[in-house]
């Protein structure tokens, strides 16, 4: 993308080419919220063509009859079958079925500010970058809701990634959603469908390891609707830490104290409470870490309701237990090495 000449050199207001967007969707069990998002998408203050590519996996709701609806009244927007109703494989068809060389992961429920594209173009020609994306905006509505926003936007819940917490714009291990160049995604030869979770996490790997450059940009700010009770925030957790063992397993080096902090918690805890009948001690282990969430509730929630900051405790313990225990008993199985030829198949995916 190359603006034109500056204003202050012609006197005319500014204007530039705003290169085309594929934006991909992978989309499951999706009614309620598709519509709303792809419009907001559609709605985007940007200048140049978008098209969208939805890719439905088998939904036990209508998500697949709204998304035809939707491509049946506006040609800008393509649907595509995930039989398989896994996300890679999802962005996968959805990427081979697009044209356009800046591709934009989105969420079948992501709620886009209107300039998210245009800041995702200027960052990526600002920049040089391959990917660059945002922050994962955690709002909650009901109390639990809300302390998991509070939880999943501190450092006490999820250490120090910046597409959770925020900070200053610059280079990244990765970002939430992401905004690409076609030609990072065919150079690494798309997501690897091997991963069921942390697919993002590990093609921004790969994206980095062959000399690209992954770009947080704060400006790119996206609502994200947390779990809305302890049993889908202990499952979405587990999984986390599950497939975050599978990433370390297959690129070596890439595990680092944040990671390991849960898994270091549930070891001691479980430690103490094993010996505690014979040795009273070893439930201060236990006992020092319900203290340390206790205060790190009170300082992290003081803008909460009381009926949120009364969760939250329950938050933290459930997001570092569960995604401890995950990653604890994730079995080596899930890191089998896939045949080659099922890497020749992806490469070939994304070289026609």
């Amino acid at each position: 993308m190359k603006p034109f000449p500056d204003s202050r050199q012609t006197g005319q207001a500014p204007t530039r080419d705003w290169p085309p967007i594929s934006v991909i969707m992978p989309v499951l069990n999706e009614e309620r919220h598709l519509r709303d998002a792809v419009m907001q998408v559609l709605d985007q203050k940007y200048d140049g063509p978008i098209e969208v590519v939805i890719s439905v996996g088998p939904s036990r709701d209508r998500t697949q009859e709204v998304a035809d609806a939707i491509a049946a009244e506006d040609p800008r927007v393509t649907v595509v079958a995930n039989p398989t109703g896994r996300t890679p494989n999802g962005l996968n068809a959805a990427i081979a079925a697009s044209s356009n060389p800046i591709i934009a992961r989105v969420d079948g429920h992501a709620m886009l500010p209107s300039d998210y594209l245009s800041a995702a173009v200027e960052t990526l020609e600002e920049t040089g970058a391959d990917n660059v994306g945002g922050i994962m905006a955690a709002e909650g509505i009901s109390p639990f809701e809300q302390a998991v926003a509070c939880a999943m936007t501190s450092k006490i819940g999820v250490g120090n990634a910046r597409f959770h917490t925020g900070g200053e714009a610059g280079p990244a291990d990765t970002v939430y959603l992401g905004v690409f160049r076609r030609a990072a995604l065919d150079r690494v030869g798309g997501y690897d469908e091997h991963f069921q979770r942390a697919q993002d996490w590990e093609m921004n790997h790969r994206i980095r390891e062959t000399g690209g450059l992954v770009w947080f940009q704060p400006r790119m700010r996206v609502s994200y609707r947390p779990r809305p009770n302890a049993r889908a925030l202990a499952k979405q957790y587990f999984h986390y830490g599950r497939w975050r063992r599978v990433v370390s397993r297959t690129h070596k080096g890439t595990i680092n104290l944040r990671y390991l902090a849960p898994p270091a918690a549930v070891l001691g805890i479980v430690l103490g409470l094993v010996v505690s009948p014979f040795f009273w001690p070893g439930l201060l282990i236990p006992a020092a870490y319900i203290v340390a969430i206790l205060a790190g509730s009170v300082l992290t929630g003081r803008s909460l309701s009381p009926a949120a900051l009364l969760r939250l405790p329950l938050v933290y313990a459930t997001m570092h237990l569960s995604w401890g225990t995950g990653f604890l008993t994730s079995p080596s199985r899930l890191s089998k090495t896939r045949p080659e030829a099922e890497r020749a198949r992806l490469q070939d995916l994304f070289e026609d």
